[in-house]
């Protein structure tokens, strides 16, 4: 593991990478406005990549590096992205750009104009709780490149069955909430929630060329 820190037209970004051995692809993933990168699903994504031939760059954004506990605008948050974008694609390698709630929509509205290769979309918010009709959905849509979304059951931001049909492929997480945990009483542990997310991207990463 290795960690950089970049500048971005936002303040000082931070990378933390995790490297494979042998990588044919880099997955550039950040976090939602309400945490870091010691999500669960960042965590298991960056355990498990690796050994499957990506190196996983988690990206903390400006506002997070800087202590602050509330998210900018969006538009901030694309400012940070787009920052962290050559450090990302230095080891000269496609890069999936990747992101958790607020950071999955960043990675879809700057997909095209930074060339990312796909798009990973963890927890996508599909409109806040509770105001389907405030849709996000144009944002997902338009990421124009190979799009995952990997979506709780139980998303109040977003159900697997309200997302729109579109050209983008999605895996659900049986009985996960907005982060992907589970309740006790499930019939599934955190553990294999987790690893239907891991799975998921994994195989999803492997079809991509």
């Amino acid at each position: 593991m290795t960690r950089e820190t970049v500048e971005t037209g936002a303040g000082p970004a931070r990378v933390t990478w995790h490297h494979a051995g042998t990588p044919r692809l880099v997955l550039a993933v950040s976090h939602g406005a309400g945490g870091g990168v010691e999500a669960r699903d960042l965590q298991a994504l960056a355990a498990a990549l690796p050994g499957h031939g990506v190196s996983v760059a988690l990206v903390e954004q400006p506002w997070r590096v800087a202590g602050k506990k509330v998210a900018p605008a969006p538009k901030t948050l694309d400012v940070g992205w787009r920052g962290i974008w050559p450090a990302v694609v230095a080891p000269g390698l496609p890069v999936i750009a990747g992101g958790r709630s607020a950071g999955a929509r960043v990675a879809c509205r700057t997909a095209g104009e930074l060339g990312a290769h796909a798009v990973l979309a963890l927890g996508f918010p599909l409109h806040p709780p509770g105001r389907p009709e405030k849709s996000r959905a144009g944002e997902l849509l338009g990421a124009g490149v190979p799009t995952l979304v990997v979506q709780g059951a139980n998303d109040p931001f977003g159900r697997p069955g309200e997302f729109p049909q579109g050209g983008y492929e999605l895996v659900e997480v049986p009985y996960g909430d907005h982060g992907f945990a589970v309740p006790k009483r499930a019939p599934v542990t955190q553990e294999q929630a987790l690893r239907t997310v891991t799975e998921g991207v994994v195989r999803w990463a492997g079809s991509l060329r």
